[in-house]
């Protein structure tokens, strides 16, 4: 269940900027990896009442819809900020390190930028100087992080659209990257383009660029 624990407990120890970081695109056979970005304030907490700060949750159990709706309401009310590594730098750092970079370049646009951060998974951002905690499925129970989750998705799903009017043989608006069978048949048949992760099975097999 989403809660405000740990948010809470960091402005307990006198902390007045609190992130939550999350990614949307790792696993994807195409496409870019985001970072999303949410800061709460000490001074400025959300109203718990508010049907908009009720419906907050991990993207995925979200329709499009409703993560729209909600990505625009965040907007609106939180300072956030996104991170973008594209399918070349996946493919040349790997999709980890990758992943780390875009949680970097989301912090360097932040602004005001946190005291401590709070991400979801089971590592640390590696070389970075913010105080962080990592929480394994912070999305299903950190505010902030599920948040973050939300501005991550709706930002990259709007990319995926675009690519999508670049490329239409490969239904990237309808799977996002991801290796659906549709995904994976169209491959097969017209071999890979641009935008594909030539370091991820299948693509890294298939030398056809189209």
């Amino acid at each position: 269940m989403i809660n405000w624990n740990w948010e809470k407990e960091l402005f307990d120890q006198n902390y007045d900027l609190i992130a939550g970081i999350d990614e949307a695109g790792r696993g994807p056979l195409a496409g870019p990896v985001v970072a999303g970005l949410v800061i709460l304030q000490k001074n400025s907490a959300p109203d718990p009442d508010d049907e908009n700060i009720k419906a907050i949750k991990d993207s995925k159990k979200l329709t499009p819809t409703r993560r729209e709706k909600l990505f625009h309401f965040l907007r609106k009310n939180f300072f956030t900020a996104v991170g973008i590594c594209d399918n070349r730098t996946i493919d040349r750092i790997n999709i980890r390190q990758a992943a780390f970079l875009a949680m970097k370049k989301a912090l360097g646009e932040a602004k005001p930028k946190p005291q401590f951060i709070l991400i979801d998974g089971n590592a640390v951002i590696p070389s970075c100087s913010y105080g962080q905690k990592c929480i394994k499925q912070g999305d299903n129970s950190v505010f902030s992080i599920a948040a973050a989750s939300i501005i991550a998705k709706v930002t990259r799903d709007k990319m995926m659209r675009e690519i999508h009017d670049q490329y239409p043989d490969y239904g990237f608006d309808r799977h996002k990257g991801y290796g659906t069978k549709h995904h994976l048949e169209n491959i097969k048949k017209y071999g890979v383009c641009p935008v594909h992760r030539r370091s991820f099975e299948p693509c890294r097999l298939d030398k056809i660029t189209k």
